[in-house]
């Protein structure tokens, strides 16, 4: 049989500055029929210009230079326009990491849904809007026939991705491509969602390419994995074998960035791999990685590795057997990070020689001061009292947030957990400003702060400070990111700036199109931390980051909160992330606070019904929930979570809503059940 997809000899290059730059060198993957692979690698090496040349939407400026790409048995570069399009709609089906960009702003979800089963199907009318109305139900989506008639604006970053992924699966394709797809998603979501492309597997032998920084997440999905780094595919393998056993330091460092269980930002700091990626196009002598090694010896510098077969497994090092040696160790064997061990290992005088300056090797933090966050009689910086938003539209009321009260104080990190719609984007977008609440307060240094941010004073509007989901949304396209992160400081902290979020100094003089998802988001949060504010809300910061830089924008996060005091509103799907970042946890369920309290104690329980089903999302026997999330405009009855909690009591839970009770420690939980019971 054909392979569903295979690169052979690949090179693609982009015409800028009058030069041809190289960004995919040399390229060799084949999946098989029915077959999950999946490519990792961190932002800018070239993921997802494989996936766009793969069904010909590379840039104008982007051309296959070297090789060929094979759908199938087909060549993509010898097909006709007419050929293409049956291709896109019948065969292959791509899912993008910014969804806002992948939907029409001008049509409502329902008629773009429907397009897909008219191309595909030939259906018209009322059949195809039925076909898309049960899509966008298999997708998890509350109320569907709302969600039909809305615009994409009227939704949230994880609902438009849900959208996305509905129209990429009712094609059944033969392959299907997926760039990102879950970095918007919870994390019950994000597993029903994995659960749902596992399932279309089976049963259509749909092949996989799955491209993603979440390396849990390519773990529980595929087979195989490459390794991408700067354009080269550096390893390969099975996905079980090059996690425990990898046999490319450039490997061995991204399994080392990824937060582990029980790291908290008080004992330690995150492992990154030092240095920066050589930049787009350039042409490196020796090994592309050398620069950035542990193991690296003057050998490396001058030639080049071959991919060498191990056994059914390639390595593009010279040292695969030492690369070994400096992959993470089993959790619970060492406690905290050290700096990469093996003979050879990288100075930071032999960083600094590289294309960019040498990120500082992994450290240990600055010796905790004495929490301020909860000390006794201490005023919190931060304080929500009774906050409510209800939208109103086609005579319906949409309750988003309902009655929260939270507080935060200096030198605090509160956690906002919860599932797409619960309302955390919208709890953000009040406290900063952007939307007025229908009731309840908001106060900031004991000044109520004004419903709209044009109404705060400009002192107030300085120590606010909000870094978005999506920085392609939240930044100015025509400008350059010095002019976009430079407006209100001079050039050598905007270097610092630039340095302390992994940007080369080059990317200053870019704009935000010439520049992928994860380097936007940095930009984005410069640009946060340009004005020095006491509190940052952070709405899924790091979702679009690879793990490395992740775990450098983290400990950056923990650095400056030490030496500044900075709070943090934390807003998070990952709650690795969150375990490791937040001193406190709020969890949200339909814009109700369902639990908050400190992070040890929510983790070790005992915690909600609710709480328990996120904290096990990506567990396999994980708690699964019953039916799908109610709609917002039609809440039920009494407890707001009955409808799908697994130990509903039964009347009680149906007709009275519960209070939050206290469990101790400063820990409130909103249910019938006794803490004791859970």
């Amino acid at each position: 049989m054909s392979a569903a997809l295979a690169f052979q000899g690949v090179d693609v290059s982009y015409r800028a500055g009058g030069e041809d730059r190289r960004v995919l060198r040399d390229l060799n993957l084949s999946i098989a029929p029915g077959e999950a692979y999946g490519l990792v690698g961190e932002s800018g090496c070239g993921k997802s210009t494989a996936a766009f040349a793969a069904v010909r939407y590379l840039a104008r400026n982007g051309r296959v230079s070297r090789g060929q790409i094979l759908i199938d048995g087909q060549d993509v570069a010898t097909l006709s326009a007419r050929e293409l399009r049956h291709l896109r709609s019948h065969k292959v089906a791509m899912v993008y990491q910014d969804p806002s960009r992948a939907l029409n702003p001008s049509l409502r979800i329902g008629r773009q849904m429907a397009e897909v089963f008219e191309v595909s199907e030939g259906l018209t009318g009322r059949p195809a809007l039925e076909r898309a109305q049960d899509m966008l139900a298999r997708v998890q989506i509350a109320s569907p026939e709302r969600v039909m008639s809305a615009y994409p604006h009227e939704l949230s970053g994880g609902m438009q991705q849900r959208v996305v992924i509905a129209m990429a699966l009712s094609i059944n394709p033969a392959l299907l491509i997926l760039d990102e797809p879950t970095t918007a998603l919870d994390a019950t979501v994000e597993a029903e969602i994995v659960a749902l492309i596992a399932e279309l597997r089976r049963e259509f032998s749909t092949a996989l390419l799955f491209i993603s920084h979440n390396l849990n997440l390519i773990a529980r999905t595929c087979e195989r994995v490459g390794v991408l780094y700067a354009g080269e595919l550096v390893e390969q393998g099975a996905t079980e074998a090059v996690i425990r056993e990898p046999r490319h330091p450039y490997t061995a460092g991204l399994l080392r960035s990824i937060p582990r269980p029980g790291l908290r930002k008080a004992t330690a700091r995150l492992e990154t791999i030092p240095g920066f990626p050589p930049r787009t196009g350039a042409e490196v002598t020796g090994c592309i990685f050398a620069d950035r090694c542990p193991i690296a010896t003057d050998r490396c510098r001058a030639e080049a590795p071959p991919m060498a077969d191990l056994g059914g497994r390639l390595s593009r090092c010279h040292y695969p057997d030492q690369a070994m040696q400096i992959a993470p160790r089993p959790s619970g064997e060492r406690e905290g990070p050290t700096q990469w061990e093996g003979e050879g290992a990288a100075s930071e005088a032999s960083l600094s020689s590289s294309h960019y300056p040498a990120e500082s090797p992994p450290h240990p933090p600055a010796t905790p001061s004495p929490s301020p966050r909860r000390g006794e009689g201490s005023k919190p910086l931060l304080k929500v009292e009774n906050l409510s938003k209800v939208f109103l539209g086609d005579g319906k009321s949409l309750h988003a947030v309902n009655d929260i009260s939270i507080d935060l104080h200096t030198g605090e990190t509160l956690g906002i957990v919860g599932e797409s719609g619960s309302g955390k984007s919208t709890l953000a977008r009040l406290i900063v400003g952007l939307i007025p609440p229908t009731e309840g307060a908001i106060s900031l240094d004991d000044e109520q702060l004004a419903a709209k941010a044009t109404q705060r004073l400009s002192s107030q509007l300085n120590k606010l400070q909000m870094i978005f989901q999506n920085p392609g949304a939240a930044l100015n396209r025509s400008q350059t990111i010095r002019r976009i992160v430079g407006r209100s400081v001079k050039e050598d902290r905007l270097r610092a700036l630039a340095h302390d979020v992994r940007l080369a100094d080059t990317v200053l003089n870019q704009k935000p199109r010439q520049l992928s998802g994860g380097m936007q988001q940095r930009v984005a949060i410069a640009r946060a931390f340009a004005g020095e504010p006491q509190i940052v809300i952070c709405d899924e910061p790091t979702s679009a980051l690879d793990v490395s830089v992740q775990a450098a924008i983290l400990n950056l996060l923990a650095d400056l909160q030490e030496q500044r005091g900075v709070s943090y509103l934390f807003i998070s799907h990952d709650l690795n992330v969150v375990h490791y970042l937040a001193d406190r946890i709020a969890v949200l369920y339909l814009g109700r606070l369902v639990e908050i309290g400190p992070t040890e104690a929510i983790f070790s329980g005992p915690r909600h019904p609710y709480t328990e089903a996120l904290l096990s999302a990506a567990d396999p026997n994980r708690a699964r929930l019953k039916g799908d999330p109610p709609s917002a405009t039609n809440p039920p009855s009494g407890c707001v979570f009955q409808t799908r909690c697994p130990r509903k009591l039964g009347r009680i839970c149906e007709e009275r809503e519960p209070e939050l009770i206290d469990a101790g420690s400063g820990h409130a939980i909103r249910c019938h059940i006794p803490a004791g019971d859970l």
